[in-house]
């Protein structure tokens, strides 16, 4: 049985509108418009038509910006080849990517360990903050063993792709952008490789490629720390499929009007997920049994049991939930349900 996802996409080839006249250019300028959008870009589609096909500088718009769509254009035009080639993913190959998307705007660093460049694709040698809370991303001592790592999964799993579905490629490209950019490897320019990456996966396996905008953006970086906090790649995959599910609804309904034809009012999926969802979860699954311990809520909702902790610890900080008894044999009541 289809997945919704896999209808969309199947309505939206079948009305043709993937085979429109510079459809693959259109196309790409988008995702690199609001690729670098969610950096700060305020750069358009329209405008970056005008800068790629024409060689213009933007009037009004900053050397940085436009540095950065045309960086970016750089990369994706050589991700290309490597998706049309099937070529093996790399940790030279992801360094040469960055260093093409940071070329005119990325910066060097000194540290005791030595100097590095963002420009140049180096890998970081110094540890990047993840936010407020004290939490940092993998230490920069560990990113050349978890690169090698995530390069030859990645590379397992395409060997595979013939006997997966379209909803599975489509997953295997999510997957592949949350476990890059949690690995974090350059002190600049993450969020862009990432979904450059996303993006090769899915041009190499036919499918139409994500495009992340930026009123997407908070709901994005919610979904990326929630996977992180929980431990549990579904909230990604789920972000990233409503996403997809809500703009291909939206251009196809689009496509429709402008040839004239009755388009039906589709909605378009919310692309909420936060971690509330868990907690509901947590909350109605201790309802029916108040016995359940945290590893088989952890095995029941199906993220780790350090996930589990964290909303147990947070229910109980919020007055949500009570422990009576010890940890074995013990129970939980649910004060505010």
């Amino acid at each position: 049985m289809k997945t919704t996802l896999e209808e969309l996409v199947g309505r939206y080839r079948e009305l043709g509108i993937d085979r429109q006249l510079d459809y693959d250019k259109f196309y790409l300028y988008s995702i690199i418009t609001h690729s670098t959008a969610i950096e700060g870009s305020t750069i358009t589609e329209l405008e970056n038509q005008i800068m790629f096909d024409n060689g213009i500088a933007l009037k009004g718009k900053s050397l940085i910006e436009q540095n950065m769509n045309l960086d970016l254009k750089a990369a994706y035009e050589r991700a290309l080849v490597y998706a049309r080639d099937h070529t093996d993913i790399t940790i030279d190959r992801l360094k040469e990517l960055s260093a093409l998307t940071m070329r005119n705007t990325g910066s060097e660093y000194h540290t005791a360990l030595g100097d590095f460049s963002s420009a140049n694709g180096d890998l970081r040698l110094l540890n990047v903050t993840a936010g407020v809370g004290g939490r940092s991303y993998m230490s920069f001592n560990k990113i050349p063993q978890k690169l090698k790592e995530f390069c030859d999964a990645l590379n397992t799993s395409r060997r595979m792709a013939g006997s997966m579905s379209m909803q599975q490629l489509y997953e295997m490209s999510f997957d592949a952008h949350y476990n890059l950019v949690t690995i974090h490897p350059w002190a600049d320019g993450n969020g862009r490789i990432a979904r450059l990456l996303m993006n090769w996966l899915q041009f190499e396996y036919g499918l139409i490629p994500s495009r992340i905008f930026s009123d997407d953006k908070e709901e994005y970086i919610k979904a990326l720390v929630a996977t992180r906090e929980d431990g549990d790649l579904s909230i990604f995959r789920s972000f990233m499929t409503e996403t997809m599910r809500a703009h291909l609804s939206h251009d196809i309904a689009i496509y429709e009007l402008s040839l004239g034809e009755e388009a039906p009012i589709i909605p378009e999926p919310s692309t909420s997920l936060t971690p509330k969802k868990t907690r509901d979860r947590v909350i109605e699954l201790l309802h029916r049994n108040p016995k359940l311990s945290a590893t088989a809520l952890a095995a029941e909702i199906g993220i780790s049991a350090k996930g589990i902790q964290r909303h147990l610890s947070k229910l109980k900080a919020e007055g949500v939930l009570r422990r009576i008894g010890p940890d074995k044999g013990g129970k939980w009541q649910i004060i505010i349900d």
